[in-house]
């Protein structure tokens, strides 16, 4: 979808692109206003996203942890996010949980074999009741 966007003539300066409808940066406001939109659009389709918290952080944050375990390195993740600084994006590391299991891997005993633990029925009832 993304290359037919792109197919589309210009809507203001080549540099923009998802330009308001004045030709400008799209403001803050603006994208939370979209985002809301279509979550609200969204939810008629799947409603368990209406107990999602979705915001454009969150969207952010999501791209940013989808870049991490695609392997693609922390200081080329802070340089899209547009960090001053890489100890900004050190938090997205202390969150990935596949870097967090090859870590205990490591730690393991030999003799005993890796597992994550998976809760069962009574624990997830109870958790879901708080």
């Amino acid at each position: 979808m993304l290359g037919a966007w792109l197919k589309e003539p210009a809507r203001g300066r080549d540099d923009i692109l998802f330009p308001s409808i004045h030709g400008l940066r799209l403001s803050g406001d603006a994208v939370q206003y979209m985002v809301k939109k279509y979550v609200t659009e969204a939810v008629r389709s799947c409603p368990s996203l209406k107990r999602k918290r979705v915001s454009p952080h969150v969207l952010r944050h999501a791209a940013a942890m989808g870049l991490l375990e695609a392997g693609v390195d922390v200081s080329v993740i802070a340089l899209w996010l547009g960090h001053e600084s890489i100890e900004t994006t050190q938090a997205y590391m202390h969150e990935h949980i596949g870097l967090k299991e090859a870590a205990l891997a490591k730690t393991t005993p030999f003799t005993v074999k890796p597992a994550r633990f998976r809760a069962g029925d009574r624990l997830l009832n109870f958790l879901n009741t708080l």
